[in-house]
Protein backbone atom coordinates (compact mmCIF):
# COMPACT_ATOMS: atom_id res chain seq x y z
CA UNK A 1 0.00 0.00 0.00
CA UNK A 2 1.14 3.49 -0.67
CA UNK A 3 1.22 4.84 2.71
CA UNK A 4 1.57 8.21 2.13
CA UNK A 5 -1.63 8.24 -0.45
CA UNK A 6 -3.98 6.43 2.15
CA UNK A 7 -2.39 8.57 4.71
CA UNK A 8 -2.92 11.98 2.77
CA UNK A 9 -6.55 11.39 2.05
CA UNK A 10 -7.40 10.34 5.85
CA UNK A 11 -5.42 13.18 7.22
CA UNK A 12 -7.08 15.73 5.16
CA UNK A 13 -10.74 14.63 5.61
CA UNK A 14 -9.81 13.63 9.51
CA UNK A 15 -8.48 17.63 10.21
CA UNK A 16 -11.76 18.96 8.21
CA UNK A 17 -13.87 17.08 10.24
CA UNK A 18 -12.19 17.59 13.49
CA UNK A 19 -12.28 21.42 12.93
CA UNK A 20 -16.31 21.19 12.04
CA UNK A 21 -17.18 19.12 15.46
CA UNK A 22 -14.32 21.74 17.60
CA UNK A 23 -16.17 24.54 16.41
CA UNK A 24 -19.99 23.01 17.29
CA UNK A 25 -20.96 21.36 13.81
CA UNK A 26 -22.14 17.75 12.81
CA UNK A 27 -21.81 15.74 10.04
CA UNK A 28 -25.37 16.36 8.92
CA UNK A 29 -24.38 19.75 8.06
CA UNK A 30 -21.97 19.13 5.39
CA UNK A 31 -24.17 15.99 4.07
CA UNK A 32 -26.32 17.22 1.86
CA UNK A 33 -27.63 14.64 -0.99
CA UNK A 34 -28.74 17.70 -3.32
CA UNK A 35 -25.69 19.44 -3.15
CA UNK A 36 -23.92 16.06 -4.11
CA UNK A 37 -26.05 15.47 -6.64
CA UNK A 38 -25.61 19.10 -7.94
CA UNK A 39 -21.31 18.81 -8.24
CA UNK A 40 -20.62 15.51 -8.67
CA UNK A 41 -22.98 15.43 -11.94
CA UNK A 42 -22.23 18.50 -12.87
CA UNK A 43 -18.65 17.94 -12.82
CA UNK A 44 -18.81 14.53 -14.23
CA UNK A 45 -20.85 15.83 -16.91
CA UNK A 46 -18.45 18.75 -17.95
CA UNK A 47 -15.67 15.88 -17.92
CA UNK A 48 -17.38 14.26 -21.04
CA UNK A 49 -18.22 16.67 -22.42
CA UNK A 50 -14.41 17.36 -22.77
CA UNK A 51 -12.94 13.60 -23.36
CA UNK A 52 -14.31 10.61 -24.91
CA UNK A 53 -15.89 8.62 -22.32
CA UNK A 54 -12.75 5.82 -22.82
CA UNK A 55 -10.31 7.98 -21.58
CA UNK A 56 -12.43 9.24 -18.47
CA UNK A 57 -13.15 5.54 -17.85
CA UNK A 58 -9.46 4.66 -18.08
CA UNK A 59 -8.60 7.30 -15.83
CA UNK A 60 -11.33 6.48 -12.84
CA UNK A 61 -9.98 2.49 -12.84
CA UNK A 62 -6.52 3.81 -12.49
CA UNK A 63 -7.11 5.59 -9.37
CA UNK A 64 -7.13 2.54 -7.70
CA UNK A 65 -2.96 1.88 -8.66
CA UNK A 66 -2.78 5.27 -7.08
CA UNK A 67 -3.22 3.93 -3.50
CA UNK A 68 -0.89 1.32 -4.09
CA UNK A 69 3.15 1.55 -3.96
CA UNK A 70 4.87 0.60 -7.47
CA UNK A 71 7.26 -2.28 -7.04
CA UNK A 72 10.76 -0.76 -7.74
CA UNK A 73 12.28 -2.87 -10.80
CA UNK A 74 14.78 -0.16 -12.28
CA UNK A 75 17.45 -2.61 -10.64
CA UNK A 76 16.03 -5.82 -11.84
CA UNK A 77 15.71 -4.25 -15.19
CA UNK A 78 19.63 -3.12 -15.41
CA UNK A 79 20.37 -6.86 -14.13
CA UNK A 80 18.37 -8.14 -17.20
CA UNK A 81 20.26 -5.76 -19.63
CA UNK A 82 23.45 -6.44 -18.69
CA UNK A 83 22.81 -9.80 -18.85
CA UNK A 84 21.58 -9.61 -22.26
CA UNK A 85 25.16 -7.69 -23.21
CA UNK A 86 26.61 -10.53 -21.61
CA UNK A 87 24.97 -12.84 -23.83
CA UNK A 88 25.09 -10.57 -27.35
CA UNK A 89 28.68 -10.46 -26.55
CA UNK A 90 29.32 -13.78 -26.36
CA UNK A 91 26.98 -15.07 -28.75
CA UNK A 92 25.95 -12.39 -30.84
CA UNK A 93 22.70 -10.08 -30.86
CA UNK A 94 20.64 -12.96 -32.38
CA UNK A 95 21.26 -15.33 -30.09
CA UNK A 96 19.08 -12.70 -27.42
CA UNK A 97 15.40 -14.36 -29.92
CA UNK A 98 15.53 -16.74 -27.49
CA UNK A 99 14.85 -14.39 -24.40
CA UNK A 100 11.90 -12.65 -26.42
CA UNK A 101 9.05 -15.01 -25.28
CA UNK A 102 9.96 -14.86 -21.40
CA UNK A 103 9.97 -10.16 -21.42
CA UNK A 104 7.06 -9.32 -20.11
CA UNK A 105 6.98 -5.72 -20.87
CA UNK A 106 5.97 -5.16 -24.46
CA UNK A 107 8.32 -1.89 -24.91
CA UNK A 108 11.03 -3.92 -23.99
CA UNK A 109 10.01 -7.09 -26.14
CA UNK A 110 9.12 -4.64 -29.41
CA UNK A 111 12.52 -2.68 -28.77
CA UNK A 112 15.08 -6.40 -28.36
CA UNK A 113 12.81 -7.43 -31.20
CA UNK A 114 13.88 -5.13 -33.90
CA UNK A 115 17.48 -5.46 -32.61
CA UNK A 116 17.44 -8.89 -33.12
CA UNK A 117 15.73 -7.93 -36.54
CA UNK A 118 19.53 -6.25 -37.37
CA UNK A 119 17.79 -2.85 -37.44
CA UNK A 120 20.62 -0.22 -37.02
CA UNK A 121 20.87 2.10 -33.67
CA UNK A 122 19.67 5.03 -35.48
CA UNK A 123 16.89 3.53 -36.83
CA UNK A 124 15.80 1.84 -33.92
CA UNK A 125 15.89 5.12 -31.61
CA UNK A 126 13.85 6.72 -34.11
CA UNK A 127 11.36 3.95 -34.42
CA UNK A 128 10.79 3.36 -30.91
CA UNK A 129 10.85 6.92 -29.78
CA UNK A 130 7.90 7.66 -31.92
CA UNK A 131 6.24 4.70 -29.81
CA UNK A 132 7.48 6.02 -26.67
CA UNK A 133 5.95 9.32 -27.40
CA UNK A 134 2.85 7.77 -28.25
CA UNK A 135 2.87 5.32 -24.98
CA UNK A 136 3.39 9.10 -23.12
CA UNK A 137 0.73 10.87 -24.90
CA UNK A 138 -2.09 8.35 -23.99
CA UNK A 139 -1.09 8.38 -20.46
CA UNK A 140 -1.10 11.83 -20.15
CA UNK A 141 -4.71 12.12 -20.89
CA UNK A 142 -5.40 10.67 -17.39
CA UNK A 143 -4.15 12.88 -15.35
CA UNK A 144 -5.74 15.76 -17.65
CA UNK A 145 -9.08 13.83 -16.69
CA UNK A 146 -8.73 14.88 -13.22
CA UNK A 147 -7.01 18.35 -13.48
CA UNK A 148 -9.84 19.14 -15.27
CA UNK A 149 -12.50 17.66 -12.93
CA UNK A 150 -10.82 20.00 -10.37
CA UNK A 151 -11.00 23.06 -12.12
CA UNK A 152 -14.72 22.45 -12.83
CA UNK A 153 -15.67 21.30 -9.69
CA UNK A 154 -15.36 24.95 -7.73
CA UNK A 155 -17.43 26.43 -10.29
CA UNK A 156 -20.06 23.97 -10.52
CA UNK A 157 -20.13 24.06 -6.39
CA UNK A 158 -21.00 28.32 -7.16
CA UNK A 159 -23.86 27.27 -9.34
CA UNK A 160 -24.93 24.93 -6.64
CA UNK A 161 -24.97 27.79 -4.55
CA UNK A 162 -26.26 29.94 -6.21
CA UNK A 163 -29.58 27.73 -6.88
CA UNK A 164 -29.43 26.84 -3.38
CA UNK A 165 -30.18 30.69 -2.64
CA UNK A 166 -33.03 31.50 -5.05
CA UNK A 167 -34.68 28.79 -3.50
CA UNK A 168 -33.90 30.45 -0.39
CA UNK A 169 -35.31 33.76 -1.80
CA UNK A 170 -38.83 32.63 -1.92
CA UNK A 171 -38.73 32.25 1.72
CA UNK A 172 -37.58 35.57 3.10
CA UNK A 173 -40.85 35.81 4.98
CA UNK A 174 -39.51 33.17 7.85
CA UNK A 175 -36.13 34.08 8.89
CA UNK A 176 -35.47 30.48 10.78
CA UNK A 177 -35.54 29.10 7.16
CA UNK A 178 -33.64 31.98 5.53
CA UNK A 179 -30.95 31.00 7.49
CA UNK A 180 -31.12 27.41 7.47
CA UNK A 181 -31.44 27.25 3.51
CA UNK A 182 -28.18 29.85 2.88
CA UNK A 183 -26.24 27.14 5.47
CA UNK A 184 -27.43 24.23 3.24
CA UNK A 185 -26.74 26.34 -0.10
CA UNK A 186 -22.86 26.99 0.86
CA UNK A 187 -22.56 23.25 1.40
CA UNK A 188 -22.21 23.13 -2.45
CA UNK A 189 -19.45 24.96 -2.63
CA UNK A 190 -17.54 23.03 0.11
CA UNK A 191 -18.06 20.15 -2.36
CA UNK A 192 -16.61 21.63 -5.79
CA UNK A 193 -13.65 23.11 -3.87
CA UNK A 194 -13.00 20.47 -1.69
CA UNK A 195 -12.91 17.57 -4.06
CA UNK A 196 -11.47 19.43 -6.49
CA UNK A 197 -8.78 20.00 -3.67
CA UNK A 198 -8.12 17.31 -1.54
CA UNK A 199 -8.35 15.14 -4.31
CA UNK A 200 -8.91 15.71 -8.14
CA UNK A 201 -5.93 17.94 -8.36
CA UNK A 202 -3.58 15.65 -6.29
CA UNK A 203 -5.14 12.52 -7.86
CA UNK A 204 -3.54 14.23 -10.85
CA UNK A 205 -0.15 15.38 -9.59
CA UNK A 206 0.67 11.49 -8.54
CA UNK A 207 -0.54 10.15 -11.02
CA UNK A 208 2.22 12.55 -13.36
CA UNK A 209 4.72 11.51 -11.13
CA UNK A 210 3.62 7.73 -11.76
CA UNK A 211 4.10 8.64 -15.89
CA UNK A 212 7.21 10.40 -15.40
CA UNK A 213 8.69 6.99 -13.68
CA UNK A 214 6.99 4.69 -16.32
CA UNK A 215 8.93 7.15 -18.93
CA UNK A 216 11.87 7.52 -17.85
CA UNK A 217 11.99 3.30 -17.24
CA UNK A 218 11.00 2.68 -21.23
CA UNK A 219 13.90 5.30 -21.92
CA UNK A 220 16.03 3.20 -20.00
CA UNK A 221 14.58 0.26 -21.49
CA UNK A 222 15.46 1.96 -25.11
CA UNK A 223 19.26 2.82 -24.19
CA UNK A 224 20.22 -0.10 -22.81
CA UNK A 225 19.23 -2.25 -26.16
CA UNK A 226 20.95 0.39 -28.25
CA UNK A 227 24.12 0.22 -25.83
CA UNK A 228 23.66 -3.66 -26.68
CA UNK A 229 23.05 -3.38 -30.11
CA UNK A 230 26.20 -0.74 -30.46
CA UNK A 231 28.38 -3.89 -28.03
CA UNK A 232 29.17 -1.65 -25.44
CA UNK A 233 30.95 -3.20 -22.51
CA UNK A 234 28.94 -4.93 -20.01
CA UNK A 235 30.33 -3.02 -17.28
CA UNK A 236 30.06 0.36 -18.98
CA UNK A 237 26.58 -0.12 -19.60
CA UNK A 238 25.56 -1.14 -16.02
CA UNK A 239 26.75 2.23 -15.00
CA UNK A 240 25.58 3.85 -17.29
CA UNK A 241 21.79 3.00 -17.09
CA UNK A 242 22.50 3.19 -13.19
CA UNK A 243 22.71 7.35 -14.16
CA UNK A 244 18.73 6.83 -14.72
CA UNK A 245 18.38 5.07 -10.65
CA UNK A 246 17.01 8.40 -8.38
CA UNK A 247 20.61 10.46 -7.30
CA UNK A 248 22.40 7.91 -10.26
CA UNK A 249 23.83 5.13 -7.19
CA UNK A 250 25.62 2.35 -8.79
CA UNK A 251 23.93 -1.00 -8.91
CA UNK A 252 25.56 -3.42 -5.99
CA UNK A 253 27.98 -5.65 -7.72
CA UNK A 254 26.79 -8.69 -6.16
CA UNK A 255 23.26 -8.42 -7.68
CA UNK A 256 24.94 -8.23 -11.09
CA UNK A 257 23.88 -10.68 -13.32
Amino acid sequence: MDKASIGGAFLALAGIVAGLLIEGGNLGQILQPTAALIVFGGTLGAVLLQFPLTTVVAAFRSLGSLFFAPRRQEAQLIHQLVAFANKARRSGVVSLDADLQAIQDPFLRQTLMLAVDGTEPADLRNIMHVSLESITEEEERLPAVFESAGGFSPTIGILGAVLGLIQVMQHLDNINEVGRGIAVAFVATIYGVGIANLFFLPFAGKMRLRIHASHRRREMMLEGVIAILEGINPRILEIKLAGFLDGGNPVPRERAA
